[in-house]
């Protein structure tokens, strides 16, 4: 049975839809503050349509166009949330940005030793990947994601007095 466009979805049912694993969503939630589920009892996540529409377009620009988290944060801020939706609807083309506005910035070189937590991205896009499948860059996306979230919580825990592992 399919619900109403209307109705309310499951951390699940979103992820199904956009192909993206669940931890994913939640991470997303980290990195982009305009994403807020309904959270139930035990925390469970319930997605608005306007939500599902905010996180499909911002899986397009991630995974469909190439931008780093960084850039997408820079379209809505520059753009707004109207606009990511409706490019997740299909309604808007990110080709549709202004010149000059959050347009990628395109890389020199690719670090050799891959990003430095530290230091500030300077580009909003990703170098193109020759020879990899989209479900391989995919897998990177989301190990790259898992990477990052992993040092945010490490850095929050040193923050908090505790002693990192192994010290």
């Amino acid at each position: 049975m399919d619900k109403s466009p209307d109705a309310f979805r499951t951390i699940s049912e979103v992820a199904e839809d956009l192909d993206v694993p669940q931890h994913v969503l939640r991470f997303w939630e980290t990195r982009f503050s305009h994403i807020k589920p309904l959270k139930r009892g035990g925390g469970r996540r319930y997605y608005r349509p306007d939500d599902v529409d905010l996180l499909k377009g911002i899986r397009h620009f991630l995974y469909g166009e190439g931008y780093t988290i960084k850039g997408v944060q820079r379209i809505l801020k520059e753009e707004g949330v109207r606009f990511v939706q409706a490019v997740g609807r299909g309604e808007q083309s990110a080709s549709a940005l202004p010149a000059g506005g959050a347009q990628p910035a395109v890389e020199d070189k690719a670090p050799s030793t891959g990003p430095n937590l530290d230091e500030e991205e300077d580009s909003d896009r990703l170098p193109p990947r020759e020879g990899l499948s989209p479900e391989a860059l995919h897998g990177l996306r989301a190990a790259l994601e898992d990477l990052y979230e992993c040092d945010r919580v490490l850095s929050s825990l040193k923050g908090a007095g505790e002693a990192p592992v192994g010290e």
